[in-house]
């Protein structure tokens, strides 16, 4: 089988090898030899995938052909993934952490060959040391190569990493270039994937600024910053530096949805550019995470609504809602939150109820509509929960837990808090609510309760929805 296949190893089960690197992975690979030679998989997407390694979609192969014995090649970090392997010879591999945190400088070694292969995060820096003449080292990648990237390197010999190369860096043959970078003091970190909060002046997007903060790598863009209507889209960021969209966006006057320029606004807003946003996740690998409606049923139900309940929107808000949904589900990694009756900062039902009670004015409120109350930062906080404990992606409803109640039970809840009669609260049916009103009314959803069990799952406990009704009127979680 000649010189080359003496250094494979035959027979292996394929399985996953953890290194001391968040992220790396290394895998030992079935090779079937015979006389003629070997055969193996270098990439299987199904079968890695069922192991663990991230669908990390690579773009482009390459090659690079060494000659010699203890070729060396430096220490480079690039902003996108790699998934390294020898096709002939055998290497000495050595990486680097050099990705902003705390793992950062933490240092893998191992030995290459045919036989396995290892999974290189972005911001990982990758280098090796030929073991055996005329090594041909291959690794995917899953970008191309742009000047507009950031990139580190790291010094072979650094004291820090004290990397045991088996031949000595005096007695190989090594470029200029990577003699020259810096040590690891001296390294700017790969700074994490960015998030991009859209819709970052509403009442969702503002509760996400106060559980996200203002990191470097966190990016607010409210509907001036991004038009997501542009021809440019694709290319108004480098979206491969991306890990993350958070669409808090939406329009959402559901009445003039009914109009015709309303009509318009709400299909571009709600379902146009969810859709390009799909597209833009799922060229460049990022997770979509996409904000939901009860309006996307009927609200004929007996019980609560599950995630995987046929969609029947009843209005032109619901059913552009309803497409932008579909639409984000064409990204291969997204969330997608079904939430209702959102109260966040700012003008919100329960602001309105709290002043017309202290104003001495006696509303009339709709008693035939039941549903909970969702507040902005529980739905931040599910938010986060979902991308920290990543489980597998699709859609989960978001509100408070708790008792169903109406608007007219919300109301009354209101003014007792706030130390009125709730008595003063009358109960109409929404058709009386509307009877009067000269413009379009959108129709909605008498039952918009949804099951909360899909995500309590996860391990999120969702507050009360009654309970939150109270700390927001004490002036606590955001009010």
């Amino acid at each position: 089988m000649g010189d080359d296949a003496m250094t494979v190893e035959f027979g292996k089960q394929l399985a996953v090898v953890e290194t001391p690197i968040p992220g790396m992975i290394v895998l030992e690979l079935p090779v079937h030899g015979d006389a003629r030679g070997w055969f193996k998989e270098n990439w299987q997407r199904e079968k890695m995938t069922a192991l663990g390694l991230d669908d990390f979609g690579p773009v482009q192969n390459n090659i690079s052909f060494n000659d010699a014995v203890g070729t060396t090649r430096g220490i480079h970090a690039e902003p996108w993934d790699k998934w390294v392997s020898v096709a002939t010879g055998r290497i000495f591999g050595a990486w680097v952490d050099l990705r902003e945190g705390p793992s950062f400088g933490t240092v893998f070694t191992t030995e290459l060959d045919p036989s396995r292969a290892i999974f290189v995060p972005r911001g990982v820096g990758n280098s090796y040391q030929t073991l055996a003449p005329d090594t041909a080292y291959t690794y995917l990648v899953n970008d191309h190569w742009s000047p507009e990237a950031s990139y580190s390197f790291l010094n072979l010999a650094d004291e820090t990493a004290a990397i045991a190369w088996p031949i000595p860096l005096a007695d190989v043959e090594i470029s200029e270039k990577d003699r020259n970078h810096p040590r690891l003091a001296d390294v700017t970190p790969i700074a994490p994937r960015k998030t991009l909060v859209l819709g970052a002046g509403g009442q969702l997007g503002l509760a996400l600024r106060a559980a996200l903060g203002d990191a470097a790598h966190i990016e607010y863009a409210a509907r001036a910053d991004l038009d997501l209507g542009s021809p440019t889209l694709a290319t108004a960021r480098r979206w491969r530096d991306y890990g993350t969209i958070i669409n808090a966006g939406a329009y959402t006057a559901v009445d003039l949805a009914e109009t015709p320029e309303g009509r318009r606004d709400a299909w571009a807003a709600n379902a146009q550019g969810p859709a390009r946003l799909a597209r833009i996740a799922a060229e460049n690998g990022i997770t979509l995470v996409h904000v939901s409606s009860d309006y996307v049923y009927d609200g004929t139900a007996e019980r609560p609504y599950r995630e995987d309940d046929a969609l029947a929107p009843l209005g032109v808000y619901g059913q552009s809602k309803a497409a932008g949904d579909v639409a984000v589900t064409t990204a291969p990694r997204h969330y997608i939150l079904r939430t209702s009756w959102v109260i966040g900062e700012g003008k919100n039902f329960v602001r309105t109820m709290a002043s017309l009670a202290e104003r001495g004015i006696d509303p009339r409120v709709v008693d035939d509509q039941t549903g909970r109350l969702s507040f902005t930062p529980d739905i931040a906080r599910a938010i986060l929960h979902l991308l920290e404990v990543r489980p597998p992606y699709g859609v989960y409803n978001v509100t408070g837990s708790g008792e169903p109640m109406t608007w007219a039970d919300v109301a009354r809840a209101v003014f007792a808090e706030t130390g009125h009669d709730p008595a003063r609260v009358t109960g109409v049916s929404t058709a009386e609510y509307f009877a009067s009103a000269a413009a379009p009314v959108a129709p909605r959803p008498a039952f918009s309760v949804l099951d909360l069990g899909k995500i309590e799952a996860t391990g999120l406990a969702l507050t009360d929805h009654r309970t939150a009704l109270t700390a927001l009127l004490d002036g606590v979680a955001g009010a």
